[in-house]
């Protein structure tokens, strides 16, 4: 495979991989780092790893050095926690989440593995993290 320097996307090199029987190019995933969500959104850092520990919103995946990055979906996801936010406590809109990405998923799929995150958290009181509802309002 060829790699090959496509242009200028947030300061980095987007690369592209010529792949040479199918000949298509695939862009890799833009993923985002803390910094970078804190700097599209209006929360914060703390509330962004707050969100991530409560299992609101996950990681796709981690640098070497132990950062997480984000994909594109996590701006949907951080959407509806805002809106829901108006009206919602954090316990019911890690429910509702939970339920809504359970509800998309095809039956007999592997629920498991896609919920993982939220499940291992959801026992975790939002209070115990340090920030409730209406101190994130501030954020």
């Amino acid at each position: 495979m060829q790699l090959l320097d496509l242009e200028q996307r947030n300061h980095r090199a987007v690369r592209m991989t010529w792949e040479n029987g199918t000949q298509t190019l695939k862009v890799p995933a833009k993923r985002y780092r803390i910094g970078e969500l804190v700097r599209y959104s209006p929360f914060s850092r703390q509330t962004i790893h707050n969100y991530t520990i409560m299992g609101l919103i996950r990681e796709a995946e981690w640098t070497q050095g132990g950062h997480r990055l984000y994909d594109e979906s996590v701006f949907d996801r951080l959407s509806r926690i805002m809106e829901l936010k108006r009206t919602k406590s954090l316990t019911e809109i890690r429910h509702i989440l939970t339920e809504e990405e359970k509800a998309s998923l095809p039956s007999g799929s592997n629920q498991s593995n896609t919920l993982g995150s939220l499940s291992a958290s959801e026992d975790s009181d939002p209070k115990d993290i340090g920030q409730t509802a209406q101190e994130e309002h501030r954020c």
